[in-house]
């Protein structure tokens, strides 16, 4: 989404200075033109050179260029961006923002942008929990300026606090994020992912391969395009990249059952992505079950259809997405599935395909509705969740018509 945007890219005098040049790097790599102003403490820690070959364009420190009387308009740049971006940002340009001390030519950018601020800061952890600093981050956040918070670390006193600049990567994501569609803007979607666990004894339990990567995902798609994101998951190690993700964690096919009937009501759409035991012990041991005797026979009763009860309850407006992963005859299970449980499309997976499907980073699906089949490739499956999502966006939209 940062192809062919516009970001200023300020820079101040701090020691995580030479990420800048990772930021500019995965910029430029997304497509995006920048523009480097760096302050005189700045120059400190990187050359203009430097920082110029990179970009392609000449770095803006002073005010005038030359002693002829060219001068650099911080207007125009105000006018020419799409975003800024000042990073890092220490706690002395914080207060000057805050407080409007125009004394360089990177605040008087800043007071001058028409486009929307976003600012990492980056500091001594123990500056950064200062109430000087937390007042000045208040007033800038009041501003209407975009805060990247710094990562965790531990203060002089012991305890835990923020003030290290986040990752390069992690704060491109941030601007990348930013200017991604908001197709699903207001609209609510429930999500269960991973698989679950259905206890045996205290210690053995009947579980799947599933990693929980595509269910997670989806909710980090949504939720970049807008949504409110309620997502269910079974016990996995993954998490989201998104924070307005709310989470709630579950174990069994029970827990997800109940928690997945209480969120769907307020729901404009589900997405039923975890691999769910169909089947539990009828009998939970109490102890530990010991090797005794030959065979070991464990009886197993129905878990609850949460797809199928889903299907029962969904109302007018709302919309209901299953996932199929099959062996064999998979498109005529998953017609069968579609119809059984009531569902407005849903997505095929299959086992053959090698190197998708549980446990893997990439997938490679199809998606079925009353509409037909429609085939994609086998891609990263960050990449397949913004197909899937591309086509509940659209059945959204036809619903509106």
């Amino acid at each position: 989404m940062l192809k062919g945007k516009k970001i200023v890219l300020g820079i101040t005098g701090s020691i995580a200075a030479y990420k800048s040049c990772l930021i500019i790097r995965e910029l430029v790599k997304r497509g995006a033109e920048v523009q480097v102003v760096i302050t005189p403490a700045g120059k400190e820690f990187l050359t203009p050179i430097t920082l110029s070959a990179l970009t392609q364009k000449p770095v803006i420190s002073e005010f005038f260029s030359q002693r002829d009387g060219t001068w650099h308009s911080h207007v125009k740049l105000g006018l020419w961006a799409d975003a800024m971006l000042i990073a890092p940002c220490t706690a002395s340009t914080l207060g000057k923002m805050a407080n409007g001390v125009a004394d360089n030519m990177l605040i008087t950018t800043y007071l001058s942008m028409k486009a929307p601020v976003f600012i990492a800061p980056a500091m001594d952890l123990d500056m950064y929990a200062h109430p000087t600093t937390q007042q000045n981050m208040e007033r800038l956040r009041s501003f209407g300026n975009h805060i990247i918070e710094p990562q965790s670390g531990f203060l002089a006193s012991g305890l835990e606090g923020k003030g290290r600049m986040e990752e390069p990567e992690k704060i491109v994501a941030v601007l990348d994020s930013f200017f991604e569609k908001k197709d699903l803007l207001g609209k609510k979607v429930m999500i269960t992912a991973g698989p679950t666990y259905e206890k045996i004894d205290p210690v053995r339990f009947i579980g799947n391969y599933s990693s929980g990567k595509m269910g997670f995902a989806l909710a980090d798609e949504c939720a970049r395009r807008g949504a409110e994101v309620t997502l269910i998951a079974g016990p996995v190690n993954v998490k989201c990249t998104m924070n307005n993700v709310r989470r709630v964690d579950v174990e069994s096919c029970q827990q997800m059952y109940d928690a997945a009937t209480q969120a769907f009501p307020d729901a404009d759409a589900a997405i039923l992505c975890a691999a769910v035991a169909d089947f539990r012990p009828a009998t939970v041991a109490e102890q530990k079950i010991k090797r005794v005797g030959e065979n070991l026979d464990i009886h197993l009763v129905p878990n609850p259809d949460i797809a199928a009860e889903l299907g029962k309850r969904k109302k007018n407006g709302q919309l209901l997405v299953g996932f199929a992963l099959e062996t064999n005859d998979e498109q005529q299970n998953a017609e069968k599935k579609l119809q059984k449980k009531n569902l407005d499309f849903i997505v095929l997976n299959s086992l053959r395909n090698e190197g998708t499907c549980f446990r893997s980073d990439e997938n490679q699906i199809a998606i079925i509705s009353s509409e037909g089949r429609r085939d994609y490739d086998k891609k990263p499956k960050n990449e397949v969740a913004k197909d899937i999502i591309d086509y509940l966006a659209n059945k959204i939209e036809e619903l509106k018509s």
